[in-house]
């Protein structure tokens, strides 16, 4: 679990996600304005947009560094594949103590960085360094306050010593940031990269070639790449803030990609694909929505009335209504295309208004005579759900949401506020409801159940009810300690299945990435790492 010093660069780190899961997460200060010229030798290349510049390309730093565009750049020792399986990259194979504690990596002797110097053991661990410098700013990702000691054994191999067992440690190594490596000559000269990095100098298969902040940055195949060559010679990021523009754009040809969560609004994407001139590709899901119930609120401690707000909506209806299908319904708190979680023994709760009704009344919540709000001791069943009032599709579900209940007899009051108003809510205790959605691959399962018990992020209070919280939290420590798999395995089935057994946390629909490309891209596929970029094997015919 994280502890009390990790908190607020957790929850720093939580926003962030939130914010920029939206779309895709992802170079020098440098401006550079000889763009048509450099595109004009290649028509091998690929333009998309982005709402936002793409950064700095600091691969130890967050925001404003976007994390698509970091991947391209920079690589791990790990990388995530489809289905949660873990594959060498940068470390061609490695080895874990039986004590859980160290991780003996033996690295790929092929690799050089796109400058030509060497990738090592010596390079990987003033890495890790300088990532140990400013661990505070790290402390969201578990490993890294483990961290104990970095050694070169020799020159490819590298270990890395914790303090305690910590299961999830490679798959954390997988994530895009902070630990990928930066060459020798991009580090400033005292080693302190949460200043600044002198080059984006990284092992990846793109190096970024011109940039102009707010406008444009070009990627450039690195043509000395040590893995399968791409075979788009250059990526074009156009920096469209508005989401209509960037469907004009499309629409003009001048964009051959359009990618990522939110780009687009559903209906744009939809008319789009309606015309039978494009190629679309809808991904797996990458999260869960989720509504969160607060056991600490009296309307929402007793169980057989969180029960009664799940069975009393057409969670079907409404994942199509608002979202054209693009989205599906969710049967269980986290996408079952994730490690550990396609074995949850949970109840698929249905829609059945009888049932729901019968379960308040049960609880006592019963309706007066003329009137059609019910009531217990008096107080009327009045509940408030809070939502971004930037996020349309909550929106509208909150307004289905508000008006189904009402044919239960709950009011429910929906209330919009900004983004890091209602993470502070949350994280507060100052809530009914809210809408939430986890941190998908390669952070889930272990990063959503660690939040759930810790302090201060608003999950551990929202549980506060249930009878089992205790029991709970000592499985949600043990699983992250665990060396053995097939005891991992039944603690994540415990841990999941209860969780959504209880009713505080409701699935509502399991979110998805879309694509949109011009006729002349073929090949496109999407990574199974959330915030990897999508240019991997991706063609094009100009």
């Amino acid at each position: 679990m994280l502890n009390s010093k990790n908190k607020n660069q957790f929850l720093l780190m939580s926003v962030m996600v939130l914010i920029l899961s939206m779309a895709l997460l992802g170079c020098t200060s440098e401006s550079v304005e000889n763009e048509s010229e450099s595109i004009a030798e290649s028509e091998n290349i690929i333009t998309f947009a982005w709402p936002r510049d793409v950064g700095t390309m600091n691969p130890h730093v967050y925001n404003p560094s976007q994390l698509f565009a970091q991947s391209m750049i920079y690589e791990p020792l790990v990388s995530y594949q489809a289905g949660g399986e873990l594959k060498p990259h940068l470390a061609e194979s490695w080895g874990i103590s039986d004590d859980g504690k160290e991780y003996l990596f033996k690295l790929r002797q092929d690799v050089k960085f796109s400058d030509g110097t060497s990738f090592n053991a010596d390079i990987v661990k003033k890495n890790f360094d300088a990532i140990l410098k400013n661990a505070d700013m790290h402390g969201w990702l578990g490993f890294i306050p483990k961290i104990a000691q970095t050694e070169v054994i020799d020159e490819y191999t590298f270990k890395l010593t914790l303090t305690e067992a910590y299961y999830p440690t490679i798959q954390e190594l997988a994530v895009v940031r902070p630990v990928r490596f930066l060459g020798e000559s991009g580090f400033p000269q005292d080693g302190d990269t949460s200043k600044g990095v002198e080059k984006p100098i990284g092992t990846g298969p793109w190096v970024l070639d011109e940039y102009k902040a707010d406008e444009f940055a070009v990627f450039k195949r690195n043509e000395n790449y040590w893995g399968e060559l791409p075979s788009v010679e250059r990526i074009k990021v156009k920096v469209i803030p508005d989401a209509e523009t960037r469907v004009l754009a499309f629409e003009k040809g001048e964009l051959d990609l359009v990618y990522g969560e939110g780009v687009i609004s559903i209906d744009s994407f939809k008319q789009l694909e309606s015309t039978g001139s494009y190629g679309t590709s809808i991904s797996e899901p990458v999260a869960t929505r989720q509504l969160v119930l607060n056991t600490n609120k009296e309307q929402l401690s007793d169980l057989r009335v969180r029960q009664a707000l799940h069975y009393g909506f057409n969670k079907q209806a409404m994942v199509e209504g608002v979202t054209s299908g693009l989205e599906e319904k969710a049967d269980y708190i986290l996408p079952t295309n994730f490690p550990y979680t396609s074995n949850v023994d949970a109840t698929v709760v249905d829609y059945n208004v009888e049932k729901a009704q019968q379960l308040l009344d049960e609880a006592g919540w019963k309706l007066p005579e003329g009137k059609n709000i019910r009531e217990k001791d008096g107080k009327p069943l009045e509940i408030e759900l809070m939502y971004n009032s930037a996020e349309s599709i909550q929106k509208t579900m909150a307004e289905t949401l508000q008006s189904e209940w009402a044919a239960l007899g709950v009011k429910l009051n929906i209330v919009g506020v900004e983004l890091t108003t209602q993470v502070e809510r949350f994280k507060a205790n100052e809530f009914d409801m809210n809408f939430f959605s986890n941190y998908g691959a390669p952070y889930d399962p272990h990063t959503f159940v660690n939040i759930v018990a810790t302090e201060g992020f608003g999950f551990r209070e929202a549980i506060s009810s249930y009878p089992n919280k205790e029991e709970l939290l000592e499985q949600i420590a043990e699983v992250q300690q665990t060396t053995d798999e097939e005891e991992r395995e039944k603690l994540y089935t415990g841990i999941l299945g209860s969780l959504q057994e209880q009713g505080a946390i409701v699935p509502i629909s399991y979110i998805r990435k879309i694509a949109i490309y011009q006729n002349n891209v073929s090949d496109f596929t999407f990574p199974a790492n959330r915030d990897e970029h999508p240019f991997t094997g991706i063609s094009v015919n100009k």
